[in-house]
């Protein structure tokens, strides 16, 4: 069986933020985001509302190639930004920003979803990564999807960067996944059992005239509409570069993972969606802080061991790839905490130094500003 390429290539989404006021830029100065794209060419594009901007890696044969590309395509937007009075921030919601002051760009696709999806558009001011792994055989990109799926909770809880929703604390560590959850066609993906099948039922939603193609499955893992890729869409955007490395870098491994097992004709076990949205939830709700289920042992299980059982099952392919010390990172994450546990801890001991409400939010914001640059 001839192995997949098992290419890489990264996508982030920025939040661009008024460096003087922290909040939201409802609409970007003329210029901006030209002079980005004079810089980065078909690799940044604009995102659905204003306030937003958008990059992507070239296509990478490993993860150090695809942080490199990363880290010059965050440093170039800031940069500009910067000339602006503005910075991008990599989280995954504002600390503050009011959602319906926000503006969608004009585009006609843009146009359409705000029009479709009315109050659930305007409520998307979040951000994610999504992360592409290439996979030429469309069978096979069927086949992992309906396996990958398990560990998807477990990637959620390193990514976490959306702890705050219009100035609250929202008591979840990605408040990002509930606002993109009251879209239609979220959440896990359907079972498949061939690229037939999967394509049988996306037909059926073009001819029924409810969606122009697949683009508008927006799964937490779907087959890629533009690349041969399963690409890889529930995690938070990383505010540390290296943070969201690392759990590209599992996320490849746990693929080729799979591939071994195909190879020698076996398979992950399948699980119920209900049990795996169990564990999506509580990593949505927790983060790492308070375990996932161990569906074969029936219990809930300290994240800490749930890591370690993967680092182990992918030491093979981290070292087939060379990013063995990028999969190892995700130890760093667990021990520091993510860009949730930060701001959340950041925002208490302003307030408990006597800082209004307010600018406790500010110094939140400011945090990421400078930690998304960080390592650049």
């Amino acid at each position: 069986m001839k192995e997949p390429a098992f290419t890489i290539g990264i996508e982030e989404e920025y939040l661009l933020v008024d460096r003087a006021t922290r909040d939201l830029v409802q609409e970007p100065p003329p210029g901006l985001f030209e002079a980005c794209q004079e810089s980065l060419q078909a690799q940044v594009t604009t995102e659905f509302l204003r306030s937003q901007i958008e990059v992507g890696t070239r296509v990478c044969d490993s993860v150090a190639e695809a942080r490199a590309d990363l880290a010059r395509l965050r440093r170039t937007v800031a940069d500009i930004a910067g000339q602006h009075g503005l910075a991008p921030i990599a989280a995954s919601t504002h600390p503050f920003a009011a959602w319906n002051e926000q503006r969608h760009t004009d585009k006609e696709r843009y146009n359409l979803l705000a029009r479709d999806l009315q109050g659930a558009a305007r409520r998307l001011v979040i951000c994610g990564m999504h992360v592409h792994v290439g996979i030429e055989d469309p069978e096979l990109r069927i086949d992992f999807m309906s396996q990958i799926g398990y560990f998807l909770p477990h990637l959620l809880a390193l990514t976490t960067s959306s702890p705050f929703w219009s100035g609250e604390d929202s008591g979840l560590k990605s408040y990002r996944v509930s606002v993109f959850d009251e879209l239609p066609r979220t959440g896990l993906p359907e079972q498949f059992d061939s690229y037939g099948e999967f394509e049988r039922h996306i037909n059926a939603l073009i001819k029924a005239g409810v969606i122009e193609d697949g683009s508008k499955l927006w799964w937490d893992v779907r087959p890629s509409v533009r690349f041969p890729t399963l690409e890889m869409r529930l995690t938070d955007i990383c505010t540390r570069l290296d943070d969201g490395s690392a759990v590209a870098a599992i996320y490849r491994c746990l693929l080729r993972m799979l591939w071994r097992l195909r190879r020698s004709n076996q398979r992950w076990r399948r699980y119920a969606a209900m049990l795996i949205n169990e564990n999506r939830w509580r990593a949505q709700r927790y983060g790492f802080d308070q375990g996932l289920v161990d569906f074969g042992k029936g219990e809930i299980v300290p994240y800490g061991h749930l890591l370690e059982e993967i680092l182990e099952l992918i030491a093979e392919d981290a070292e087939f790839f060379g990013c063995s010390a990028e999969v190892a990172h995700a130890r760093k994450i667990l021990a520091n905490g993510t860009s949730a546990h930060q701001q959340t801890r950041i925002f208490r001991e302003a307030l408990d130094a006597g800082t209004s409400r307010e600018n406790a939010l500010k110094h939140v914001v400011d945090w990421l500003i400078e930690e998304t640059v960080t390592g650049l």
